[in-house]
């Protein structure tokens, strides 16, 4: 073996064993999360562990023995084009769940559910745990006694997911052969590169769907790759003068280069790939602030078995009761975030599960 590959294997294995690391200890958190934060959204314990782990194995599996079956697909562009669509069908899956979930319940669209029993887990539109909570099914079953109070699973959103869901996850199995695939067939900079974007992707899925921040960057990630990895391993690999990344470089170059486009058609072509960017934030922020309520927050508490709360933290403008449920209306100038986590030591065995409203002008 070369040392190029023993390099993607020894570094594969260092990422797993410090993803050990971190499940079993948090030493480490204070340096890495504020890090993982810019492009996990959010980054909590669980999904720390996970990028690590997926990062790791990922480079572990592209050094394994390549699948005859693609072997006459000279270049990953017909894979990176299927990868792509079956993400973005399963990000619209994702959407369509969260809407069946809000239509059995009679609930608006532009909420976040949150159900409280077994524990809190959350779920929007806009940021999606329901297929989290088929994969923390899984984990729960296999590793349960193992996962440690701070690793919100999504296990109480189960019960509120169809199981026809479930097939979801075989997509999602679909799309991570489909990237092992893609990234074996990749010179170096481009292949570290899909490894990188394909654990975003795989985040994204599981915790937070379409609209989230690891979500964007893994789709978007691999898209930028399909459309201009050649330039990045080309330029690279020469800045390096590396003559086997040039020349792996050459065996995945993009199907609009060297057909005779006038000047202005290829730069259109180069720059697609910061257009479908800026088209999916405009997308993203759009449906965020259509569905916002800047008024304030209406926190519907459904099945409450003690209404005797102690809300003091909140900052509660009208109460209306209807038989065990109870309508707050809280002012907008506490943060969303605040609002959920307020409400969830008091609610705390006392309540089947609440929605709070959008509001995404309290991050401004």
């Amino acid at each position: 073996m070369t040392f190029v590959k023993n390099k993607y294997l020894i570094s594969g294995v260092i990422l797993i064993l410090f993803a050990g690391i971190l499940f079993v200890t948090d030493i480490f958190t204070p340096y890495i999360r504020p890090i993982t934060y810019i492009f996990l959204m959010g980054s909590s314990k669980g999904k720390d562990i996970l990028f690590f782990a997926l990062l790791g194995l990922f480079l572990i599996l592209t050094q394994l023995h390549k699948l005859k079956i693609f072997d006459k697909l000279k270049s990953t562009k017909k894979i990176l084009q299927i990868l792509l669509v079956l993400s973005v069908i399963l990000f619209i899956s994702e959407i369509l769940l969260e809407i069946n979930l809000r239509w059995q319940l009679g609930l608006d669209l532009s909420t976040t559910f949150i159900s409280m029993q077994p524990s809190m887990s959350s779920t929007s539109i806009l940021h999606t745990h329901l297929l989290k909570s088929i994969f923390g099914g899984f984990l729960t079953t296999v590793i349960g006694p193992l996962i440690q109070s701070d690793i919100n699973t999504g296990i109480s959103l189960y019960s509120y997911t169809p199981q026809i869901a479930n097939l979801l996850m075989v997509l999602l199995i679909v799309i991570f052969i489909l990237q092992v695939v893609a990234i074996q067939k990749r010179a170096a900079v481009s292949k570290i590169m899909l490894c990188f974007f394909s654990v975003c992707l795989l985040i994204g899925f599981l915790d937070g769907g379409l609209f989230s921040t690891p979500a964007a960057v893994g789709l978007l990630g691999t898209y930028l790759v399909y459309r201009n990895g050649y330039y990045f391993d080309f330029y690279i690999g020469k800045l390096l003068k590396n003559d086997k990344i040039v020349k792996e470089a050459n065996k995945n170059q993009p199907y609009y280069r060297n057909k005779g486009y006038s000047y202005k058609r290829f730069v259109f072509n180069r720059l697609a790939p910061y257009i479908i960017v800026f088209i999916f934030l405009a997308l993203r922020f759009s449906v965020s602030l259509l569905g916002a309520n800047p008024e304030y927050y209406e926190v519907n508490i459904v099945d409450i078995q003690d209404d005797n709360l102690n809300l003091t933290n909140i900052p509660i403008e009208s109460v209306t009761k209807e038989n065990n449920n109870i309508t707050y209306h809280v002012s907008s100038a506490m943060n969303e975030q605040d609002v959920i986590n307020e409400l969830k030591i008091p609610l705390k065995d006392k309540c089947k599960y609440y929605t709070v409203s959008w509001n995404v002008y309290s991050y401004l």
